[in-house]
Parts: C-alpha cells; structure tokens; sequence
C-alpha cells in the first residue's frame, strides 16, 4: 500500500532484559493494517538458541560489517559487549517512503547516532521497574553466560541514566499495563504525523 504520507521513524531501546521483544511483539499484534515495520538489525555476534538470521537479527561476520560501514549502507551502529550491532539504511528508507510507522530496536549509543542524523525520529525508552528486578529477569531466561549476564546488570545503570535523552520513557512492570501505554504512545506519535 503507498501512501503520500512519508512514515514516521521510531527509536526503541532499552537495557537488555527490559522486554523489549515481547513489548513490541504485543504492539505488532494490534497493527492490523500493516502500518507498522520493524527494521532487522546487522549483529557480528553468534544467534542464541532460537533466534533466526533475517528474523532476530542479520547475523554477519565482522569483515562483512566493516565493509558496510565504509560504504555508509548504515544508517547507525555501535559496538556493545565486543560485538557490533547496525542498522541497515535502504529498507528503512524504503518503509518510510511507503509511509510506514518503522522501528529501530537499537541500543542507547546507536540511539544516540540516530537522534543526531534523523532529527524527526521519535525515541522511545523501556525502563525496567528496579535493577533488581532486571537482574532477576536476565538470570531466569538463561540465553547469556553469567559473565555476559554481569556485563549486561553492569552497563544497565548507565543506559538508564540515558533514558532521559528519549522523548516517552515506559516503565515495563506489569506486561499488559505497559503494552498498553506503549500502544497508546505510538498511536499518539502516528497522530502528530
């Protein structure tokens, strides 16, 4: 479907264990009319149990990134626990031209890169409701080792204090609650397009 509205360009980002995934998945499953796009992240990092390339992430080797960055094919990327994570630039673009609502699931130093290249993208940052609770959250999925689980509740603290640089901040606490705000967030951002 074209439009002649161009699309709206979201950044989504949280610190790992936030649940990120299940919140969109859940805002996903109320786009009936197939206005909204996810972009799939570029990743130098191995999948995890269940993930699939072209789904979960574009898992590709660092050459293969390296060489993208030169040829600017990205419209940000960062390096994050040893392993580069990017987002390429032309299906975006593409999505945006057919006037499509588009998120970018990045981190908070891509973010960052994007806020600064795309000043009419909106930014959007889930919070967990303790460090506590965020912890406990990573342990119990059991998909990292427990040295990647501490580098993750290390860098935590600091992608919060980042939070404050997004323009809506939710609070992932009760699942259905925070889904819900989330919808009515995007549905309110669609709205001043």
């Amino acid at each position: 479907m074209m439009s002649n509205k161009h699309g709206k360009l979201i950044i989504f980002s949280a610190p790992s264990g936030c649940g990120k995934d299940t919140l969109l998945r859940e805002l996903f499953d109320r786009d009936t009319n197939g206005e909204f796009a996810l972009s799939c992240s570029m990743t130098t990092r191995s999948p995890r149990n269940e993930e699939k390339d072209g789904v979960d992430y574009h898992f590709v080797t660092r050459d293969y990134f390296e060489e993208l960055i030169s040829q600017d094919k990205l419209i940000e990327f960062a390096e994050y626990n040893g392993n580069y994570y990017g987002t390429p630039k032309d299906p975006v673009e593409q999505w945006l031209n057919e006037g499509k609502t588009v998120f970018l699931e990045i981190e908070v130093q891509g973010a960052e890169k994007v806020r600064k290249k795309r000043p009419d993208a909106v930014s959007i940052f889930i919070l967990p409701p303790s460090l506590e609770e965020l912890e406990r959250r990573l342990r119990n999925r059991k998909t990292d080792s427990p040295e990647t689980i501490e580098k993750r509740i290390a860098l935590a603290p600091l992608e919060i204090a980042k939070s404050s640089d997004f323009d809506y901040r939710i609070v992932n606490d009760v699942l259905e609650r925070a889904a819900e705000e989330l919808y009515q967030t995007v549905k309110n951002i669609k709205e001043t397009e």
